[in-house]
């Protein structure tokens, strides 16, 4: 009978596949190199094939295109093997219990994982919850990787076969100096504004392209090309005179404009939103706990709605 690989072994080959550095991947392994090296080694063996490119000179590791498979195949079974302990410890004990982690995008993250924690803190004392703040496509990665339990993401973005539950919406807003405000007709209309003085985030973050579909803004030209990392550097931009942009409801309602002196107004149209949801592998086993949690979002968001 053929040996089987350990996931011990395929966990080794993909942490030194992340780092390309044996004595990295050893550390975030906690186990010794010379033990990572068998490990992988024994891989190899039972493969009957070499996973990564063997050189003298000290240069990144380059896998081969069986490595590269096995690193795939690797994670999805990683991944399910975790979705299968998860079982064993909810067969043991309660829904709400046990280590769960979380990841939410930069412009959700900020305003509603601390009231989140402070819930669950009250509510679901045995639950632990661990936080990661990243983008979408980031965290999508993470999820799909068995890095992550359950994500809370801006909707709608492609989230393949995953599972997903609507929790609630979040209204986009327009800051404008008061200054600015002035000189431009309330309510406001896109032809009004200046070219290029409408700015918003880097591409990798969802809310551009949400704001922008939702906020019917249609002209390019009223767009301007610099774009800023974070929803702070949006405001000191505009605080600065030197346009406007669009900003989400819930931010504005934890205290993002507190001492900026800006004028709050609605987007040219119908009211302008983006749907907030939860997000998770449809093989895990805790469903039913991202279900209860989804609760305590919605909850949460309509209270600040």
């Amino acid at each position: 009978m053929n040996k089987w690989p350990s996931l011990k072994q395929i966990h080794y080959l993909i942490t030194l596949y992340e780092t390309r550095h044996f004595g990295e991947a050893a550390q975030l392994c906690f186990v010794s190199q010379s033990t990572l090296s068998k490990g992988i080694q024994n891989l190899e063996e039972q493969f009957g094939c070499p996973l990564y490119e063997k050189k003298e000179k000290k240069s990144s590791l380059v896998f081969t295109h069986v490595g590269e498979m096995v690193v795939k195949q690797g994670r999805e079974l990683l991944t399910k093997s975790q979705d299968l302990m998860e079982l064993g410890h909810l067969a043991c004990g309660g829904l709400m219990q046990g280590q769960l982690r979380l990841g939410a995008i930069p412009t959700i993250a900020p305003f509603l994982l601390s009231s989140l924690v402070r819930e669950v803190n009250q509510s679901f004392p045995d639950l632990n919850l661990l936080l990661r703040e990243d983008t979408t496509a980031n965290l999508l990665t993470a999820l799909q990787d068995g890095q992550l339990d359950v994500l809370v993401l801006a909707l709608p973005v492609d989230i393949g076969g995953l599972a997903s539950r609507f929790v609630g919406q979040d209204q986009f807003r327009m800051v404008i100096s008061k200054e600015q405000a002035k000189q431009i007709k309330i309510p406001l209309h896109y032809e009004d504004l200046p070219d290029q003085s409408v700015f918003l985030l880097e591409k990798e973050h969802c809310l551009t392209e949400h704001a922008v579909s939702a906020c019917k803004l249609t002209e390019k030209r009223k767009i301007n090309p610099f774009t800023a990392t974070s929803l702070h550097t949006l405001v000191q931009m505009v605080e600065n005179g030197l346009g406007t942009t669009f900003i989400p409801q819930m931010a504005i309602d934890h205290g993002l404009l507190v001492n900026h002196d800006l004028e709050i107004v609605d987007p040219p149209g119908r009211r302008a939103y983006r749907d907030i949801g939860l997000v998770w592998r449809p093989s895990s086993s805790r469903t039913e706990t991202f279900k209860i949690l989804g609760d305590v979002v919605e909850k949460l968001l309509s209270s600040n709605g």
